[in-house]
């Protein structure tokens, strides 16, 4: 997944894609915000991680599952969620589509 998202945050945030990780940890050592940088550098993640320790994103969005893509529109409107691996067409397109959206 995170290749997907590394291509679509050099692609398309000069037009105004905002990416935004956010990190629940599964396990305790993925709350060490040291372990959590070092990932992030090893995994070359070029967009911003919100750390969610206390789980207060995941329970906001009832996430149940990992990974989790929740993709928003220009007003804030949750456009398109993808659970797991795979569909990156269909999500490119749709991240496209909304790009190109007028708010009115």
């Amino acid at each position: 997944m995170i290749p997907s998202l590394r291509e679509w945050h050099h692609e398309y945030q000069d037009d105004g894609l905002v990416i935004i990780g956010v990190h629940t940890p599964e396990f305790n050592y993925e709350r060490d915000l040291d372990n959590v940088k070092e990932a992030i550098d090893r995994l070359d993640v070029p967009y911003p991680v919100a750390i969610d320790n206390d789980w207060q994103t995941w329970r906001s969005y009832s996430n149940r599952y990992w990974p989790a893509k929740y993709i928003i529109d220009k007003v804030g409107n949750i456009r398109y969620i993808h659970i797991g691996e795979g569909g990156y067409d269909k999500q490119e397109e749709i991240i496209r589509a909304l790009l190109v959206e007028e708010v009115f």
